[in-house]
């Protein structure tokens, strides 16, 4: 494939999905990883797209989020298997926070037979969860998105700051080591903020594709994390940089 080719076809997938990795380009171009950075660096000089840590990021895409139904079956495998690993991090008498996340959906999906309260803004992972027996869930209420079937507004953070949890659990759109962990909505990312608050121990949920992605709105530094659970295939510099920030990396 010529290089002119290449360059139009990685344009064309970063204003698709949003984000690329330098990794998973070189592995579909069937290049290697340096010939991908210096057509990624050649074209953020030509406004065609943002570099960020192993990846670009669309210039629009920052603030984009996809609907519910959307992200739910987007990196599903992976996100099972992270929502199966997270589970497993549940005691018997915990109290704990699931964000409206489509990677906490599946970790509802496996819920244990354990006594836990469970707090949520997210419609879906409520019906999931209101009809095991041992469990208690409360809804957060608020104003409805339809983009993300969640619970959101001055309603839903009234509610939050009611409360103190064990185990928050949470992901966004794009954790950097830099930049910590970023979405694109800013009414999800201020109730976000507040479920950092609430716990004694924030546990992110992340796929490889979230890695080196920067969205539009701040979430949280790095500092308030406590364990991040994702991916076997996560860059090792990423992993090795959590790691000496004093964060748990669980990999699946």
């Amino acid at each position: 494939m010529l290089a002119l080719d290449r360059k139009s076809q990685i344009v064309r997938l970063v204003e698709t999905r949003g984000s690329v990795r330098v990794a998973e380009l070189a592995s579909l171009f069937g290049v290697t990883e340096e010939t991908i950075r210096r057509d990624l660096d050649q074209l953020a000089r030509e406004g065609l797209l943002r570099r960020t840590h192993g990846g670009a990021v669309s210039l629009r895409g920052t603030g984009y989020e996809a609907p519910v139904l959307e992200r739910s079956i987007k990196n599903v495998e992976a996100k099972t298997r992270i929502g199966a690993r997270a589970v497993q991090l549940l005691e018997d008498g915990d109290t704990c926070i699931l964000d409206a996340s489509t990677t906490a959906l599946q970790m509802a999906r496996q819920f244990p037979n354990l006594r836990v309260t469970v707090l949520t803004n997210s419609i879906p992972v409520a019906q999931e969860l209101v009809t095991r027996d041992r469990l208690t869930v409360i809804g957060l209420g608020g104003m409805v998105r339809e983009r993300s079937l969640s619970f959101v507004g001055p309603l839903a953070e009234r509610a939050l700051r009611n409360y103190h949890v064990d185990k928050v659990f949470l992901s966004c759109k794009g954790i950097d080591l830099e930049h910590g962990l970023t979405d694109s909505n800013e009414l999800e990312v201020e109730l976000k903020k507040l479920m950092v608050e609430a716990g004694r121990e924030v546990i992110v949920l992340a796929d490889a594709s979230k890695i080196g992605y920067v969205g539009f709105s701040l979430i949280c530094s790095l500092d308030s994390v406590h364990k991040v659970v994702t991916e076997e295939q996560a860059p090792a510099e990423f992993v090795s940089g959590l790691r000496e920030r004093g964060i748990e990396v669980l990999l699946v």
